[in-house]
């Protein structure tokens, strides 16, 4: 049992570090287009919403990691 919950941690941090990857993408593309007067700011926006819904996705990656203490 315990090979497989390393199994599954493991997964975990790879799909997290995955995540961060894309979202520094986005990060970096949004910056980029911003600057460039031709672009449409509707695709903008819709890249600034796939960013925070990666955003979301992490946050809640990392909560599950942390392990529950009981007080």
């Amino acid at each position: 049992m315990s090979d497989n919950v390393d199994t599954e941690s493991f997964k975990q941090l790879e799909r997290l570090r995955e995540l961060r990857v894309s979202h520094r993408d986005l990060d970096y593309l949004i910056d980029r287009l911003q600057h460039d007067p031709m672009v449409d700011q509707l695709r903008i926006r819709r890249l600034k919403k796939r960013k925070l819904l990666i955003k979301d996705m992490i946050t809640s990656m990392e909560s599950e990691l942390i392990p529950d203490l009981d007080a």
